[in-house]
């Protein structure tokens, strides 16, 4: 009887209702929504790469070097000399390293060339090694390693070709159509780029590049299998490499003999310490759009305690027949705020529902243009844990027009 009377009194004012609803639905879609992108981003960059003690890459900022090596986000400001690269890979303090070359890509998706080691020494999250869903790593100069995502985005499988295209874009005019690549091998999903990432050999990337000259290939060098089987495939240069050391004291000795290093400007830099700078930079901006959604939040749960209370002094009939008919002022107490607990159910569920829906929907986007995976499922202990904030603190927005009809009872 109490519910369904709330519910019909509602119901008689649908369409301001309505209104209200809607506001506070967007305002806890966008409230938990970015709660759980950040959370989702963080998580996601912090499981990327373990097990690495260095970086090295060309002389730039920090965040650009983890970037463009570790996220595929960016590019690369010069590269580092194929004789530089051995000569700190040769220190005996060093104990493996891992090339990158990055520069092509395949419909959207980056290629990184490297060597074998990447399959062995390359870990991510809590020290996990990358493991193969299907088929097995490079050996034949064409062979191909696909990421989970690219391999089922794109609906390949082993033994499939594909064509590499020059540069970054989607959609490419520039392909590297005389050497297609047979799919060897496909990764587990990762949950970190690797899972949007090609793997060839630095041979490979070699070769598909004998004879192109400012992003196009001269002419008389189609068809290169050839040539490019026949040629010295050693690379000139890298984009960047990582590295590990035997012992871990000597980081930041040889972190200072890399930034040093007289042959050309280079910089060596700790991931999980730049990792820390990065999300540094972002407090600001993560605490400025938590302020932003609460705000909006206060707007709407204000905009309910304002519906509530003028539809008091409209309902002065109805209180009125309720006194009459026995209710006591605190019955009229406690069915506005069941009013507004119902309001805040239900925008609940619908902003819940949407977000749901929404981050199922751009799942593929966010992947292809942010390289995240950002999990449908937002119910995290931290966001039911605002949910519950957003309950409670409607009802005591609600209370000013829960008392308000409560004084009007005792008239």
């Amino acid at each position: 009887m109490f519910l369904r009377l709330a519910s019909s009194s509602l119901v008689d004012r649908k369409g301001s209702v309505f209104l209200t609803l809607l506001a506070i639905c967007v305002s806890i879609f966008v409230l938990l929504g970015i709660e759980h992108i950040r959370s989702e981003a963080r998580e996601s960059f912090s499981s990327t790469v373990s097990g690495t003690d260095l970086i090295v890459g060309a002389r730039t900022s920090n965040i650009n070097l983890l970037l463009y090596s570790v996220f595929r986000i960016g590019n690369a400001t010069n590269n580092i000399s194929w004789e530089s690269y051995q000569e700190i890979a040769s220190n005996p303090d060093v104990a493996w390293t891992i090339p990158i070359a990055l520069g092509d890509s395949h419909r959207g998706y980056r290629v990184m060339g490297t060597s074998s080691d990447y399959f062995v020494h390359y870990s991510y999250g809590s020290s996990r090694n990358l493991t193969f869903r299907d088929g097995e790593a490079f050996e034949d100069l064409f062979d191909v390693v696909l990421g989970s995502e690219v391999a089922q985005q794109l609906d390949y499988s082993l033994g499939d070709e594909l064509v590499l295209a020059h540069g970054m874009a989607s959609t490419s005019f520039s392909n590297h159509d005389e050497n297609p690549f047979h799919v060897v091998g496909v990764l587990e999903p990762t949950g970190t780029p690797v899972d949007q990432t090609l793997h060839v050999s630095l041979e490979a990337i070699e070769a598909i590049h004998l004879g192109w000259q400012g992003g196009i290939q001269m002419p008389g060098f189609g068809a290169a299998t050839g040539i490019a089987n026949a040629s010295d495939l050693t690379p000139e240069s890298i984009t960047a490499f990582m590295l590990g050391l035997n012992s871990r004291m000597m980081t930041f000795g040889l972190q200072r003999e890399i930034n040093e290093y007289p042959g050309e400007p280079l910089m060596a830099i700790l991931p999980g310490v730049t990792l820390a700078e990065f999300w540094q930079t972002l407090a600001v901006t993560e605490s400025t759009m938590r302020l932003i959604s609460s705000l909006v939040l206060v707007a709407a749960l204000l905009g309910l305690s304002a519906l509530l209370l003028a539809s008091i002094r409209e309902r002065q009939r109805e209180i009125a027949i309720l006194r009459t008919l026995g209710a006591s002022p605190g019955y009229l107490f406690l069915l506005i705020e069941l009013e507004a607990t119902l309001i805040t159910v239900v925008a609940s569920a619908l902003a819940s529902i949407l977000l749901y829906t929404t981050l199922l929907l751009s799942a593929d986007y966010i992947v292809a243009n942010f390289g995240l995976h950002i999990d449908a499922n937002f119910l995290s202990k931290t966001n039911l844990i605002l949910l519950f904030t957003v309950f409670v603190s409607s009802l005591l927005v609600c209370l000013i027009p829960a008392i308000t009809a409560f004084r009007k009872a005792l008239q």
